[in-house]
């Protein structure tokens, strides 16, 4: 939970056993009832013993720049426990003094908001004491907001694929991060854990440690809403998202044995003889994520930088391709290479197949399923930018991305718009 947790402190003569055993006497034995015990009685309105610093009066609101707090106003009493929410379940995270006289809210309240404040006491005695307190916060001097967009769209996916945030507005102030980071929420049934990383000043991406589990429900959600970021800048709305996985596809090319395994539910499925990037072309090793699929894509070596003439040159209508990455790297039908598949590396970088094979592939793989390449001369799968390599980070790499995680330096490189303009490759 965000709010305090209950002081626990020790206190002389709240719980003391009544229970007598003098059979050695023949006195017998004497018990007291449970009516007798602080604890058992009804609690008592705390009104006169704590004060806040709410407003008081109808028509009055709060300002949601200032922390809340409450302080125990009678030396004989303490304070014991401190709940605050607003109406949309919102908690406001606080700390309670070791002596129980006051509790301040450490998270910020929200604007224009609703709040129900419940306070726990105790007297000199034990017995216990209950406030509720309402009131409201007031609107924000500024308009500025900060809007979250999340990504992808609704629907099923693969279980590595990411979630997305995307900001209106850059934040670089790590302190800010911070906040805009706890109140991005994202729920999977069944639990998986994970974390949200900063690509860039206005990009997040959250992944669990490990892949999705298959047939999972997430949920995603702000509540940044109203939320203060910085001075003049606030918490804009977002549309929450949900997303389903589904079955545990993932596709492993070995390029030293011109082979592709295919999983399913860590089962293997087919085993497909492929072609993989020659020297100077090679395929990029590591992790990648079905971006989407194409039918047909016509594919020309102009847009990688060869001129036409070349040895190297080609202008080749492409069936059933699948991008792994925006630069244009698919696994795609590679009639042409028939000979090769199973037994060399040709192409300029693509995964190559039968176009049976790459018909079957086309139509068992969905967005966000796995394509890892290993034992390939190419580099490794950039992380963030040609598409999603979110996988190639090991887990402690990723959490050092967090805002939440001390030395966060985090920094994406390409944007996501300037990898989408970058060339194809067959």
């Amino acid at each position: 939970m965000n709010h305090a947790e209950p002081f626990r402190g020790a206190r002389a003569g709240t719980a003391v056993s009544c229970t007598l055993l003098i059979f050695a006497l023949g006195i017998g034995v004497t018990a007291c009832g449970s009516d007798d015990h602080p604890l058992a009685t009804e609690p008592y309105d705390a009104a006169d013993q704590i004060a806040f610093n709410g407003p008081v009066g109808d028509g009055k609101k709060a300002d949601p720049d200032k922390p809340l707090e409450i302080t125990a106003e009678d030396d004989d009493g303490r304070i014991t426990d401190v709940t605050a929410l607003d109406a949309t379940g919102r908690y406001v995270a606080g700390e309670l003094s070791a002596d129980g006289t006051r509790w301040h809210s450490t998270s910020p309240l929200a604007a224009n908001a609703h709040y129900t404040v419940r306070v726990s006491t105790e007297d000199e005695d034990g017995a216990p004491g209950r406030k509720t307190l309402t009131f409201d916060t007031g609107k924000p001097v500024t308009k500025k907001r900060l809007n979250v967009t999340f990504g992808p769209k609704a629907g099923e996916y693969g279980v590595g694929q990411p979630i997305t945030a995307k900001l209106s507005k850059p934040v670089k102030d790590s302190a800010q991060r911070a906040v805009i980071e706890r109140a991005l929420k994202v729920d999977s049934i069944p639990a998986a854990q994970g974390a949200w990383h900063w690509v860039d000043d206005k990009e997040l991406h959250y992944r669990p440690k490990e892949y999705w589990p298959a047939h999972a429900v997430l949920q995603v959600r702000s509540n940044l809403e109203g939320i203060k970021i910085s001075d003049g800048l606030w918490g804009g709305k977002a549309k929450p998202l949900k997303l389903t996985t589904g079955d545990r596809v993932i596709a492993v090319t070995d390029a030293s044995s011109h082979s592709m395994t295919v999983y399913k539910n860590d089962q293997v499925i087919k085993e497909i003889p492929v072609t993989t990037g020659k020297p100077g072309f090679d395929t990029r090793n590591g992790v990648k994520v079905v971006l989407g699929k194409e039918y047909f894509v016509r594919m020309r070596s102009a847009t990688v930088g060869i001129s036409e003439g070349s040895s190297e040159s080609y202008d080749l209508p492409v069936y059933y391709a699948t991008r792994v990455t925006w630069s244009g790297e698919y696994v795609h039908a590679a009639p042409w290479s028939v000979g090769s598949q199973g037994y060399a590396n040709v192409s300029h970088g693509c995964t190559g197949m039968s176009t049976a094979n790459a018909e079957w592939f086309f139509n068992a793989v969905r967005e966000g399923d796995v394509v890892q390449v290993v034992n390939s001369n190419g580099n490794t799968m950039e992380t963030f930018g040609n598409g999603f390599g979110d996988w190639n980070l090991d887990w402690e790499k990723w959490r050092v991305g967090s805002a939440l995680v001390a030395g966060n330096t985090a920094e994406g490189p390409d944007s996501e718009e300037t990898a989408r303009l970058r060339p194809q490759s067959v």
